[in-house]
């Protein structure tokens, strides 16, 4: 008897135009990775191999009859790559992150990703938007930036409740200004947030906590 297939993340089995977004919980930690396909061509991007390389590849198998081009990860702590070796191994896929992690990466890197760059995933192309703080190269990847209701995935650089953890004051105000400049004053509230890990949130239900952010520096 085969296998039932992976339950998705509860609040991310999206289709935004021509993407799909399916969010799987993954390790220890219960991180989050996400598989973005192209409805019109097949082709796929898993943002974060976080963990249980088996269980990404049977999502991957399930929804995509195991086409996987691309893993784009979204900062450099060992729990958002820990699988990644493997899923490289089983596919040959591309890898991409933010250019200031790629080092701390202990997968190699094939693609550098800088702020504002595009990552084409079949007829549809995604969003790069640098958000250090949590990491020198925390990235973020956004989904249909032109539409009402955008999606971004933001790794650990904004969850419900306030950005990631941070290491000083100065990490902090990093972290804090990138999400307000690059995300809050950019784009709208209906903008629905994917983090790194649990649930969803939106940019409207967490701009009024932002001076309440500040203020605690944390």
């Amino acid at each position: 008897m085969s296998e039932p297939a992976e339950t998705p993340v509860t609040g991310t089995d999206l289709v935004l135009g021509t993407l799909a977004v399916t969010g799987l919980s993954v390790g220890a930690t219960d991180n989050d990775a996400y598989l973005l396909r192209c409805r019109a061509s097949g082709a796929t991007l898993l943002v974060d191999a976080a963990a249980e390389a088996e269980r990404l590849l049977r999502l991957v198998g399930d929804l995509a009859g195991g086409r996987l081009d691309g893993v784009l990860t979204t900062h450099r702590h060992h729990d958002h790559w820990g699988a990644l070796a493997q899923l490289v191994q089983a596919t040959g896929t591309t890898t991409y992150a933010g250019a200031a992690d790629a080092d701390a990466i202990g997968v190699r890197t094939d693609v550098r990703l800088g702020h504002g760059d595009l990552v084409r995933v079949g007829e549809a192309e995604v969003r790069v938007v640098a958000l250090p703080g949590h990491t020198p190269g925390s990235v973020a990847v956004l989904l249909e930036p032109e539409s009402d209701a955008p999606v971004v995935l933001t790794g650990d650089a904004l969850f419900p409740g306030g950005v990631g953890r941070t290491g000083s004051p100065e990490e902090f105000t990093s972290a804090y200004d990138a999400v307000v400049r690059e995300l809050f004053d950019q784009l709208p509230d209906a903008t629905r947030v994917l983090p790194g890990h649990g649930l969803p949130t939106t940019l409207g239900a967490e701009r009024p906590s932002l001076p309440e952010w500040r203020a605690r520096g944390w």
